[in-house]
């Protein structure tokens, strides 16, 4: 058993080779207690942090100092124009608006977040089942693919008011609208990391006399946790916004009620607070399942370390 544990662990090595980024090579001479020991992905080129560096000392995310910095020339703008703020508020009136709606945007704050979430969880479990179903026949990974990208083809903004008929107007055809939005990319993604398991590590393990549970445990698994968390990611960028389109189209509670209202009265400084929430429940999320990869996958873990010091020395 020891044999098949020290070269299981090569399961998460092929991961940065198929983008034809450096190779990650297990540490087999150091290996210790059966186990090999996996280094951490060193990719400098691609993680090296971009800042703006103030007098020498002070360094600010390029991010960050961007957004600033449009902040900031929107905020003149607006008042250099003068520009009606039914028309484009500026976003020191946004943030007053945001403060004096906080009570009455938490509510309709935790309706979507719950929204959100349910439908995120179904998707994840869906697409995960859905995988494994493809990745264990070939026949159901040939008939099942064409379908899920021609549900893609069909807008979800004429399947949504089909469910809030359906369904009504509670949080279940907003809880549906989220998981079919999000199960694509997570679904593909895993079947997509699974399709590049190496056969040869497959035909090895066979050869080493391993399970179908070793199998997929110890390869697969690795093998496909980066895509894995690929897929996360991206869906959480479009859950909030589809539990916002959900809500818009027919609620009772939710952001995108509670948008749907201001636009009709002309308040669109409302409206920009809610934006605003939105995009921020967007950033949390998808930071939330940056840190889970973080964890989960220490193997895949790039290196956060910048040339900064060395230029300053020079």
């Amino acid at each position: 058993m020891k044999k098949i544990d020290n070269f299981l662990v090569w399961g998460a090595v092929k991961t940065a080779e198929r983008d034809e980024t450096p190779t990650l090579k297990p540490d087999l001479d150091n290996a210790s207690g059966g186990k090999c020991k996996m280094p951490r992905n060193s990719l400098s080129s691609q993680n090296v942090d971009s800042f703006f560096v103030l007098k020498g000392k002070i360094r600010i995310p390029a991010s960050i100092a961007v957004s600033l910095f449009l902040l900031i020339a929107w905020e003149v703008i607006v008042g250099f124009f003068q520009i009606p703020h039914w028309l484009l508020p500026s976003p020191s009136r946004i943030l007053g608006t945001l403060y004096q709606q906080r009570i009455i945007l938490l509510g309709h704050t935790l309706t979507t977040l719950a929204e959100t979430l349910s439908g995120f969880s179904l998707a994840i479990i869906f697409s995960i089942m859905l995988a494994l179903l493809m990745d264990a026949s070939t026949f159901l990974r040939k008939s099942l693919y064409p379908l899920i990208i021609i549900s893609q083809t069909i807008p979800i903004i004429t399947i949504a008011p089909l469910l809030v008929i359906w369904l009504g107007f509670g949080m279940a055809p907003k809880i549906l609208i989220v998981m079919l939005i999000c199960f694509f990319p997570i679904s593909m993604n895993l079947i997509h990391g699974f399709s590049m398991v190496d056969k040869d590590y497959l035909d090895l393990m066979k050869t080493m006399g391993a399970t179908r549970r070793q199998t997929f445990f110890h390869l697969k698994v690795p093998f496909v946790m980066p895509s894995f968390f690929s897929g996360l990611k991206i869906a959480a960028t479009y859950s909030i916004m589809g539990a916002v389109i959900a809500e818009w189209l027919g609620a009772k509670a939710g952001l995108g009620e509670y948008m749907r209202r201001t636009l009709h009265t002309f308040s669109i400084e409302r409206t920009f607070a809610a934006i605003v929430i939105v995009v921020a429940l967007s950033l949390i999320m998808v930071k939330i399942i940056h840190l889970a990869e973080f964890i989960a996958i220490p193997w895949f873990r790039p290196s956060r370390k910048t040339n900064f010091k060395k230029e300053n020395k020079k």
